[in-house]
């Protein structure tokens, strides 16, 4: 029987992975879409095709971040890099707000 090594990928633990890729990933993919709403090019101001684009690049971020979840070694990790993700993600948009308006 072969030992596994320290440094590799393997599926055990998926199930903390998978929630974090699922529930952090939801946040940094409203968080990112947020940004690009509010700071982007052409503000916000109602305009339809911003908000079409705004509302469209959710879903393709939220996949993409739950599909790399799966390459961190442990859940604990996953967790531990998405939610500082989110908090860095949110703290640059409440932030970008406060000194905009």
């Amino acid at each position: 029987m072969a030992k596994q090594q320290t440094g590799t990928l393997s599926s055990k633990n998926w199930l903390g992975r998978a929630s974090a890729g699922l529930i952090l990933g939801f946040g940094i993919a409203i968080g990112l879409s947020a940004l690009f709403a509010h700071f982007g090019p052409g503000g916000f101001n109602g305009e339809s095709t911003k908000m079409q684009m705004t509302m469209w690049m959710t879903s393709p971020i939220w996949v993409t971040v739950l599909c790399c979840c799966f390459l961190f070694q442990t859940g604990l990790r996953a967790w531990l890099w998405l939610g500082a993700t989110n908090i860095f993600i949110f703290a640059a948009y409440f932030g970008g707000r406060a000194l905009v308006t």
